[in-house]
């Protein structure tokens, strides 16, 4: 089974964008580099919201960078994922930040495989705020294999 269809499977849709003020994910050689992508969730963590929700916004962040990878690929079978940075609104107490994008990790481990291409590095940074009061923003780089 391909990359694409265990996303499907795990409930990643991949859905026509319209283009923006900002390319949301753009090819560059044999790379694809994404914009971030926020989550729908909002909020500090290590305020208002936990560990669990700020988890699963991640997780919501990296099904975005799948569907817009998705459509300036057009499928997210045959790559490899390189590097997430991941972005944690965060009380300046809070130090979990990397226990937060894990859900992207976690995703994409699922998705592409932890022990194969989905095996990336990664940054999981606190900020004092993120654009609209997203809890999380995560941008990433795939390789075309």
């Amino acid at each position: 089974m391909g990359a694409e269809q265990t996303a499907q499977e795990l409930g990643v849709e991949f859905t026509e964008q319209t283009p923006g003020y900002l390319n949301l994910c753009i090819r560059s050689g044999n790379q694809l580099i994404t914009s971030g992508h926020t989550s729908d969730l909002k909020g500090v963590l290590g305020k208002d919201v936990s560990v669990e929700q700020g988890y699963a916004a991640a997780a919501d962040c990296a099904r975005k960078i799948l569907n817009s990878v998705h459509n300036t690929h057009g499928t997210i079978d045959g790559l490899k994922v390189i590097k997430l940075l991941g972005c944690v609104y965060s009380a300046p107490d809070f130090t979990d930040q990397h226990l937060v994008i894990n859900g992207a990790s976690d995703l994409l481990h699922q998705i592409f495989g932890k022990d194969g291409d989905g095996y990336h590095a990664r940054s999981a940074l606190g900020f004092a705020a993120l654009p609209t009061g997203a809890a999380v923003e995560i941008e990433a780089i795939f390789e075309i294999t």
